[in-house]
């Protein structure tokens, strides 16, 4: 994936307008990246602000920096027509509002069809379809597609960075359509599904534990060393045979690996060495691991 200093190299978007009313985290992070990308964006607030100012001042100023920012009260006749002019002038807007929320503004995909028919809607909602209407939040899809086993809260925002992806994803796909046909779309981003996407290797039993990348590989785990932690990822045949001729155990096959006894020979190796000692043996042998303190 492009870093955010590559894209503002490229400047793939220069020229295309946007107009966001997102708040939070999934559209604010999506409408960094397309600044990134060149885009002229404008984001939109109501008079009580963004909520993530007060939820962590830093991603708050991550996602502002250079953003140009408007406030505007959209239940009053003038905000309504401050917006209009600026979605006069726009190539999309972005929305994290519910269905219902954009019908009663007149913001919905058909009364946009009339009054701005070459704009584009791309829509960030919690779950698709007929459930957009259903309240949720990052935790409550992340425990839908089954990342969140146990009582402890994941450790990021998940559903939410994946949403901004994808709605990024949407707006250029809204965008290449605008310049064909000279027409918007209408697309809809729902966070559930950002989710499920990111869950797919669990689905497919790559990730669950027990399976080859949740604990059965011996190559592919996180150990106690002397003095911290190693994140080992030695899961490619050559890099499993690395390993085993270090540990002194010889190449290990696809199956050595899974055996019980690979599995404590490599934890008693790794808990002998310290993180300075672990690291000098991932460069000179080629192997994929970062040591972590405990």
């Amino acid at each position: 994936m492009p870093s955010l200093s590559t894209l503002s190299r490229l400047k793939p978007l220069k020229g295309v307008r946007i107009v966001s009313l997102a708040l939070n985290l999934p559209g604010p992070a999506a409408l960094w990246r397309l600044r990134a990308m060149g885009a002229r964006c404008t984001k939109v607030d109501p008079p009580a602000g963004d909520p993530m100012r007060l939820y962590s001042a830093a991603a708050f100023a991550d996602l502002s920096a250079g953003l140009k920012a408007v406030t505007l009260d959209l239940k009053a006749a003038t905000g309504q027509a401050r917006l209009h002019r600026l979605l006069a002038q726009a190539d999309v807007l972005l929305t994290s509002f519910r269905p219902s929320a954009l019908a009663k503004l007149g913001l919905d995909g058909k009364s946009l069809k009339r009054t701005h028919p070459a704009l584009s809607l791309v829509t960030i909602v919690g779950a698709p379809g007929e459930r957009a209407e259903e309240p949720g939040h990052d935790l409550t899809y992340q425990a839908e597609v089954g990342l969140v086993p146990d009582l402890a809260l994941p450790p990021s925002l998940l559903a939410d960075m994946a949403g901004a992806l994808t709605a990024t994803e949407a707006v250029l796909q809204a965008v290449l359509v605008q310049r064909q046909t000279g027409q918007g779309v209408r697309l809809e981003v729902a966070l559930s599904e950002a989710a499920r996407w990111l869950a797919l290797p669990r689905q497919w039993g790559l990730t669950a534990p027990g399976q080859l990348l949740g604990g059965a590989h011996a190559g592919y785990r996180v150990y106690p060393c002397k003095n911290g932690r190693v994140a080992l990822a030695a899961l490619e045949p050559h890099f499993a045979a690395a390993l085993g001729r270090v540990v002194g155990l010889g190449p290990l096959t696809p199956e050595a690996c899974l055996l019980p006894a690979t599995h404590e020979a490599v934890a008693a190796f790794v808990a002998r060495k310290t993180r300075a000692q672990l690291d000098q043996l991932a460069t000179q042998h080629d192997l994929p691991l970062l040591t972590l303190p405990a």
